[in-house]
This record gives structure tokens, C-alpha cells and sequence, in this order.
């Protein structure tokens, strides 16, 4: 079984951590972004459809 040879240090750890943490938290505030922007309905880089086109298609039938 493969062993490393030598303990990794304190400060290489505590950085490995630190961006791990930090892309965890700009991708959180991204997602919010996206639903903030969905919820108020003004959304640009997202798809969906709106409430209108579901009661259009409705009446029509």
C-alpha cells in the first residue's frame, strides 16, 4: 500500500482548505443569485417557463 514519505505541513492543509471553502461560497452565492433573479422573474442566463404561457395554452384549448 502506498504510504507518502513525509507529513504534509500545517499551512499547505490550511490553504487546500481555504479554496476548497472558497469555491463552496461563490457557487452558494451564485445559485442565490439565480434564484433571486428567477424568483422576480427577470432572469437572463435561465430557462423556464412563466406563468403567462401555461394560462395561454389553457384558454386556448
Amino acid at each position: 500500500m502506498a504510504v507518502p514519505k513525509k507529513r504534509t505541513s500545517k499551512s499547505k492543509t490550511r490553504s487546500r482548505k481555504s479554496n476548497w471553502k472558497r469555491k463552496a461560497f461563490y457557487a452558494s452565492k451564485q445559485a442565490i443569485s439565480l434564484a433571486k433573479s428567477i424568483f422576480t422573474a427577470k432572469s437572463n442566463s435561465y430557462v423556464y417557463l412563466s406563468k403567462d404561457v401555461n394560462s395561454d395554452s389553457e384558454t386556448n384549448s
